[in-house]
């Protein structure tokens, strides 16, 4: 799982810097939604994403969120699963109590 969160929080990164120099390039805040990547990308898997989710049962509730999904921004999108991963993939933390005699 570490592994995993780790790659999703370096991509994230790279779409942060990505919408950073846009963002200096324009002289305002820009942030590219998941939307837009996953066009540029490859639209027809966005298609076949959104017909899968038109034949489930809970089909309108999906699309909504779906849809909610693409709106935000991509880093956000890809950096908090990342994030979440690599915090559960972590090793248990130890306490070590020493007592004053062992010092």
């Amino acid at each position: 799982m570490r592994i995993v969160g780790t790659w999703l929080i370096g991509l994230a990164l790279v779409l942060l810097v990505i919408d950073g120099t846009k963002s200096l390039a324009a002289n305002a805040a820009v942030m590219t939604s998941l939307g837009d990547i996953w066009l540029q990308i490859h639209a027809q898997s966005l298609d076949s994403v959104r017909e899968f989710f038109h034949s489930r049962f809970f089909a309108n509730l999906l699309d909504r969120v779906f849809d909610a999904l693409l709106t935000y921004p991509a880093f956000a999108v890809i950096g908090v699963p990342g994030i979440v991963l690599a915090l559960l993939g972590r090793k248990p933390r130890r306490e070590r109590f020493l007592r004053t005699d062992d010092i």
